[in-house]
């Protein structure tokens, strides 16, 4: 049996250039970051209280907003993708938005909601006493707002793949829809999930403008891995050296484990 493999091209030189201009371009950037890594000092600058607190609240943020995403994003990917009402793809539209919106615009945005002075921020600050604005819990806001976009599109992708009639037979056997979703669904859809929680914790790690409109920049309470990078830069540039290449480090293992979903040849 002869081999379907597609027969390899040589490229044509004006396609050839520009395209290892860009690759350079792309990769370039990234190599000079591990040059100028100061690679004899690393452990001592990742150990020091700074950058340590910085990576701790940085991976529990990233966690929670993950946590949060999951619990919002799953059933409003099941309502997008099992379910017809007006205006759905007007919906599709509005939850894919924070993807390009700028992020510090939606910084400014929860802060006008939640905000102390915000629609709804200032009843929570009079009626509950919860304030979220330059606190921890506005972090994990901001990174779940502009990472559940990933989540939805991920898990709604693995719904619309998944066969429906699992469901139905579900249905037609006495499980009631909630049922249906946990016992049958759920399962079905499992790696779709995964992938897309490991995108939005990738990108809640990796989140810096929203947050530091939002929750402000305070060691030790807000203050992130990006925002400790960009503070950083202006005092002691190995130590935004060595936060740069653990932020480039998860980036990496990230697409390593999203490599048959993402970076398939096919």
């Amino acid at each position: 049996m002869s081999s379907a493999r597609p027969a390899y091209r040589r490229a044509p030189f004006a396609l050839l250039l520009p395209a290892l201009l860009g690759l350079a371009f792309l990769v370039l950037p990234l190599v000079g970051l591990l040059i100028r890594a100061p690679w004899s000092d690393l452990p001592a600058q990742l150990t020091s209280p700074e950058v340590w607190e910085a990576l701790r609240l940085s991976l529990v943020c990233a966690t929670a907003a993950t946590a949060l995403s999951l619990l919002l994003g799953v059933p409003l990917a099941w309502l997008l993708a099992r379910t017809e009402f007006p205006g759905r793809r007007f919906v599709r539209a509005l939850v894919t938005l924070p993807l390009v919106l700028p992020p510090v615009v939606g910084g400014v945005a929860l802060l006008l909601v939640l905000g102390r002075n915000g629609i709804a921020g200032r009843w929570l600050d009079s009626a509950f006493g919860i304030t979220l604005p330059f606190h921890t819990s506005g972090v994990v806001l901001a990174e779940a707002f502009v990472a559940m976009p990933f989540l939805v599109i991920s898990v709604e992708g693995a719904l619309r793949a998944a066969d429906p009639r699992y469901e139905e037979a579900a249905a037609t056997l006495g499980a009631s829809r909630l049922t249906a979703f946990l016992r049958v669904t759920l399962p079905l859809i499992a790696p779709g999930i995964a992938a897309g929680a490991v995108l939005a914790w990738a990108r809640a790690l990796g989140e810096f403008g929203a947050t530091i409109t939002f929750a402000g920049n305070f060691p030790g309470q807000t203050q992130t891995m990006p925002l400790a990078v960009y503070l950083a830069m202006e005092s002691d540039p190995e130590a935004a050296i060595a936060l740069s290449l653990v932020l480039l480090a998860v980036s990496i293992t990230v697409l390593a484990g999203l490599r048959g979903r993402w970076m398939s040849s096919t």
